[in-house]
């Protein structure tokens, strides 16, 4: 015979069974109460109920005896019964609770609006689950905030809400790329226009909090059309005290943030999506501050979504940061920016060294590209150029060095000779803060004649442009090394080298390279008018000239330079590499208290 105890203190609700019954192993023999909740006491093994010594309605304390249990078989022993921790065996059929959520989260699915989505579909681009999908690692997408639906309860029916303003349209949660967690949130152009709910703000500044507080990178679908006013469940006059918008620039170089667009990005979300560290979109995209009928509304004209802030427009003025031909290239781009901030690469392929070699004319006024020197040096595949359309007078890019993430800039010899004007010098200027903020040492490779000048380029107040090369490079956390390929003249190639060429970890060039405080030919006219004026022009003031320009030149070289520790090497082209790995190598990146701010622009 075996004690059948409580194992809390509590009242009697029930016995399931009377006395003389025969129980099995997991039956429930009697119910109690505590605190309002229910505990079942089951068997342990199969008995006979026997005596039972407290009824229904009775309080029992902690380890009295309620009744008992006799074996079935004489000589058998008997199993103690057990509380309700004794799984039970699985129903066949789901429980109602859980279907009930099952069927509510089916409607959050594309499947169940497949009218919405052929029409997305026809118009070649895909729904926001599908980049989602895309973009994060299978099976590793976890949605918060699924259930939302507008805040439009007065005005719609619970059904309608359910079935067609799934979550709010915006899916939020936290995924994989490449192995490492992301918060991914993706405005649903098929929900509502894309537009901007209370909910799905709600559902943002919850996804912002966490990025934050987990220092995790943030990707932004920010396809919409801005605020939506529609929204009449909440109390709200102008809904100006909303804090997303905070919250999102709050994170500027604190987690990497990348806005990805395609189609149409108007008000709001083109304010979130100017926020963010790098800006993806399709070339079918168009981004404004104010869509169609924000422009109508103020009086400005009436246009077709078309025509307010094509991309061709926002790639060359330096909003549109990677330009691409759809979401497919555009989701791609974005993993490949989130891998530079996973730490190196354990593998990589080097490119062929011997050709950098060749990279830079043996005739020294004949230009070409500096980005043959950049993938010369990158790890192959590696190199995802930034900002390609705007400031075309320096090129910059993230690769990886040996599978070091890196960040490059190169002076662009085939504008305006490489020259540096206010366009090129904010894009480098912004760049360097990039880089600084999320720890990517720099490598410059320099071939700039200085900074551009003359009374149309001072019109476009080069001045305080330029000097932002300076003011961003002084507050460099992260090692620089500069490599000079042909040109360092004056200040466009300090402005290269961080503010002077011992300003870097290591400052070197190539055999081709030539330096002055200006202009070679312009010095000589200069330093030399006298002389040159004193002959006629022709064939005799020439040869002076060319004579006075060859000492200049020599006096300039790079191994003359070398000499007089103005730079600290040159090297073989084909070294390049090997020496910017050690350089890595050595370089620290010093440690901040705080986030270091990435403009906007």
């Amino acid at each position: 015979m075996q004690n059948i105890q409580s194992p809390l203190q509590a009242q009697l609700v029930q016995w399931l069974v009377a006395p003389g019954a025969a129980v099995a192993a997991g039956d429930v023999l009697v119910i109690l109460e505590a605190m309002k909740m229910e505990h079942e006491i089951r068997a342990s093994g199969a008995g006979r109920v026997g005596e039972l010594y407290f009824q229904a309605g009775e309080a029992v304390a902690e380890g009295d005896v309620l009744g008992v249990l006799t074996p079935l078989n004489e000589g058998v022993s008997q199993p103690v019964a057990s509380p309700s921790s004794v799984v039970a065996s699985v129903p066949a059929q789901a429980r109602a609770d859980l279907k009930k959520l099952q069927d509510r989260l089916a409607f959050t699915q594309d499947a169940q609006r497949p009218e919405a989505v052929a029409k997305r579909h026809a118009m070649g681009m895909r729904t926001a689950r599908e980049n989602i999908a895309d973009l994060c690692d299978p099976d590793s997408f976890v949605e918060y905030g699924a259930l939302a639906v507008a805040a439009q309860s007065r005005r719609r029916s619970a059904d309608d809400l359910m079935r067609n303003t799934p979550a709010d349209g915006m899916v939020t949660g936290i995924g994989c790329v490449n192995g490492q967690r992301v918060v991914v949130m993706a405005y649903d152009f098929t929900v509502l226009a894309g537009t901007q709910g209370m909910r799905n703000h709600q559902k943002t500044d919850r996804m912002l909090g966490v990025a934050l507080h987990h220092k995790l990178p943030v990707v932004l679908f920010a396809e919409g059309g801005g605020g939506r006013p529609g929204d009449v469940d909440v109390a709200i006059v102008a809904g100006l005290n909303l804090t997303t918008f905070a919250a999102f620039a709050r994170l500027n170089g604190r987690v990497p943030v990348v806005g990805v667009v395609a189609g149409r990005c108007f008000a709001g979300n083109a304010a979130l999506l100017g926020c963010s560290d790098v800006i993806i979109a399709t070339r079918g995209s168009n981004i404004g501050m104010g869509g169609p009928a924000m422009v109508e509304g103020g009086g400005l004209g009436v246009f077709k979504p078309e025509q307010i802030g094509p991309s061709e427009i926002q790639h060359a003025n330096g909003v549109i940061d990677v330009m691409v031909d759809d979401e497919v290239q555009a989701v791609a781009a974005a993993r490949h920016y989130l891998s530079f901030f996973q730490g190196e690469a354990k593998t990589w392929q080097s490119p062929p060294v011997d050709a950098l070699r060749h990279v830079v004319p043996e005739n020294r006024l004949r230009v070409y590209d500096t980005q043959a020197a950049m993938q010369g040096i990158a790890d192959e595949g590696s190199l995802l150029p930034l900002r390609t359309g705007f400031g075309v007078g320096i090129h910059t890019a993230l690769a990886r060095i040996a599978g070091r993430p890196v960040g490059l800039m190169a002076n662009n010899p085939l504008h305006l000779g490489g020259a540096i004007d206010a366009d090129a010098a904010d894009k480098a200027a912004r760049f360097m803060q990039l880089c600084n903020a999320h720890g990517f040492a720099l490598v410059s490779l320099v071939d700039t004649p200085g900074f551009m000048v003359g009374p149309d380029t001072e019109a476009t107040a080069q001045v305080r442009h330029v000097s932002r090369m300076f003011v961003a490079a002084a507050h460099l956390r992260v090692p620089m090394l500069s490599v000079v390929l042909r040109k360092g003249y004056g200040l466009g190639a300090m402005a290269m080298t961080g503010g002077g060429f011992h300003e870097t970890l290591t400052t070197v060039a190539w055999p081709t390279g030539e330096f002055g405080g200006m202009g070679l030919e312009g010095a000589v006219r200069l330093g030399y008018r006298k002389e040159l004026e004193a002959l006629p022009e022709g064939p005799e003031r020439e040869a002076l000239f060319n004579h006075l320009l060859a000492q200049q030149y020599d006096n300039g070289s790079a191994i003359h330079m070398a000499a007089t520790l103005e730079i600290d090497a040159v090297i073989d082209p084909a070294a390049t590499r090997e020496w910017l790995v050690a350089g890595l190598a050595a370089g620290r990146v010093q440690a901040i208290g705080d986030a270091l701010p990435i403009d906007s622009w």
